[in-house]
């Protein structure tokens, strides 16, 4: 087996340690010598992005708007990015809010042929900030919002994720959703503490299963689902 090459490091803004290795094909991101994502898993992001925009495709009748917008918060490799944009029309607007540079600098370099390069689709804009920054600068703006920022609502990359996740971070999503808008959060655990949140703060709920592997198996990770109905 060959050694890990690494690619590309970087520190977070809370000082971590954040890197980029490849070895046989798989391309890893680790944080403080913890791995955060592999490119070999990545079946739950497509359900995140299902989850959050299906009602803005052909299949969402009346609720499909005619221009949607979306929000991205976490780029990561570019699985979740593609997957949002393989669902949505022509003339949908996908903001991507990405909180390192170093993650957009590698999805524009070594990572980019992963996904397809969705950074280069003309419906993308990326925004060099905190996802709840961009939150709160748009209240009544998007249709769909998805959360894929560390490892859900239990963060340990970045301690202001936890922000992201708490009531304050919560109550700005569902304030920056038109009527009808959702709201999608990857979590790699389930968290019923969350998911009472979401309800508190006036999303209907619900919660879907998802494998890391998508059809060949592996963990099985958690999608809450906010729905915003008044």
């Amino acid at each position: 087996m060959n050694a890990w090459k690494l690619l590309g490091q970087t520190r977070t803004p809370d000082g971590s340690d954040m890197s980029l290795t490849v070895r046989d094909g798989e391309y890893v991101i680790r944080v403080n010598g913890n791995t955060l994502m592999s490119s070999r898993v990545h079946g739950s992001e497509e359900t995140l992005a299902e989850a959050a925009c299906g009602h803005l495709t052909a299949k969402g009748g009346s609720r499909r708007p005619e221009n949607p917008q979306v929000l991205v918060g976490g780029l990561g490799m570019g699985f979740t990015l593609r997957a949002t944009l393989d669902l949505l029309p022509a003339t949908a607007t996908v903001i991507v809010s990405e909180l390192v540079p170093a993650v957009v600098e590698w999805n524009q370099g070594p990572l980019g042929h992963l996904a397809g390069q969705p950074l280069q689709d003309r419906r993308v804009q990326v925004k060099m900030e905190d996802v709840g920054t961009t939150l709160r600068s748009n209240p009544d703006h998007f249709d769909a919002i998805l959360l894929d920022v560390d490892n859900g609502p239990t963060a340990f990359t970045t301690d202001s994720n936890h922000d992201l996740y708490d009531n304050t971070g919560v109550a700005a999503a569902y304030a920056a959703l038109r009527n009808s808008g959702t709201l999608a959060v990857w979590s790699a655990w389930e968290d019923r503490k969350f998911e009472h949140r979401l309800h508190f703060h006036g999303f209907t709920t619900s919660t879907k299963s998802a494998r890391a592997r998508a059809n060949k198996g592996g963990m099985r990770h958690t999608i809450f689902v906010g729905e915003k109905t008044s």
